[in-house]
């Protein structure tokens, strides 16, 4: 007998389950405990409930080591630090999926917001939002954080043009990838600072590999540079702007920029408050994602490989409200959507020959979804 071809998906999507792991703000009456877990089946778009991985305070920003079952996030610690900073944590994946406590350090800095592991899983850089630090912590062979290799601090003093912008603050770190690059976008200071590392190895035992500072990429004033991304050869660099809710797109090459334009996130018209949050470049290049918090879209470009500008495809209805964070799934057929201001996590299927997003095929419960990272 032959069984139904949708009984036939029901046995067999779940070997296709990818984890899933959302960090929170665990702050106020939000409800959250720390970081949760949920499995995504991209045969069917499925993503199923929350669960409560593990415990921490305000794990805002998840990234995995390279190579090894680790999870790392950005956060307060357990125990408070002698010198007041806050944290990054550890966290062993288990097969199950389930986390396990390794052990924290100090993030160098106070609210950080954003993590980054470089190519070699040897380093981890964080930035520090309240005080506008940025950390390099040295990672042991084992991915254990075992202590801050460099910390700095501009302390240019911010453009004023609005009031989040008095000093700085580092919104995000990201090494490219000749690992030869540490880029930090500062939402207090206009730009995205650029720091140089003499070996690509990192060699955090050697204090000849100190980081030198690069010529910055300048955003507008006021456009508060929060966080970055790459086209997939990386001749290309968007960074979208918290502030005036723009994208500014580069040219890039080891590290050094050149503006090529700056294109608004939002509809003609739109008159209402807003804020962006995320940004991500599709694997094959050919699709930038932006969302927006107030709006509460998700706005898609078509890039165009040579130039590098950006064509306005679509303001999608991102399925909730506030949209933190966003990612696109490893197959590149969903984009999976956290609403901060909703508690929600929606699905909205992605076509990858137009790069449109369709209405949010689920939406599940996540307390104050800040980070999606989809596990490898």
């Amino acid at each position: 007998m032959k069984l139904p071809f949708s009984i036939l998906l029901g046995l067999v999507s779940p070997l296709f389950a990818v984890p899933v792991y959302i960090g929170t703000n665990t702050g106020g009456n939000t409800g959250s405990k720390g970081i949760y877990q949920a499995d995504f089946d991209p045969v069917t778009g499925k993503l199923s409930e929350t669960k409560l991985a593990a415990e921490y305070r305000n794990p805002g920003f998840l990234v995995q080591h390279p190579t090894k079952p680790i999870l790392y996030a950005c956060g307060q610690p357990n125990k408070s630090l002698d010198d007041g900073t806050d944290s990054v944590a550890a966290f062993s994946i288990g097969a199950d999926h389930s986390l396990k406590f390794l052990g924290e350090v100090s993030s160098s800095g106070k609210d950080p917001c954003h993590v980054a592991v470089d190519a070699t899983g040897r380093v981890l850089a964080v930035a520090n939002y309240g005080d506008g630090r940025i950390g390099l912590i040295k990672l042991t062979d084992e991915g254990m954080p075992e202590k801050v290799w460099f910390s700095y601090r501009n302390n240019l003093k911010g453009p004023g043009t609005n009031r989040r912008q008095e000093q700085s603050h580092a919104h995000g770190v990201y090494f490219d990838k000749t690992n030869l690059n540490l880029l930090i976008p500062d939402l207090g200071l206009d730009r995205i600072q650029v720091f140089h590392l003499k070996n690509a190895d990192v060699n955090v035992d050697s204090w000849k590999n100190i980081p030198s500072e690069g010529m910055p990429l300048l955003s507008a004033p006021g456009a508060g540079p929060r966080h970055m991304a790459f086209s997939p050869d990386e001749k290309h660099a968007y960074v979208i702007n918290e502030l005036d809710c723009t994208i500014l797109a580069a040219s890039h090459s080891n590290g050094a920029f050149k503006p090529i334009e700056t294109v608004s996130t939002l509809p003609g018209g739109f008159e209402g408050s807003n804020s962006t949050a995320e940004i991500e470049v599709s694997a094959d290049g050919r699709f930038v994602y932006g969302s927006n918090r107030g709006h509460d879209s998700i706005v898609v470009f078509a890039r165009d490989a040579e130039s590098g500008k950006l064509t306005l495809v679509q303001h999608a209805p991102c399925g909730g409200k506030t949209p933190r964070h966003f990612k696109i799934s490893p197959d590149g057929k969903w984009l999976l959507c956290g609403h901060q201001g909703s508690s929600t996590i929606s699905v909205l299927p992605r076509d990858p020959e137009t790069g449109k997003l369709g209405e949010a095929k689920q939406t599940v419960s996540s307390p104050s979804p800040i980070c999606i990272l989809f596990a490898r």
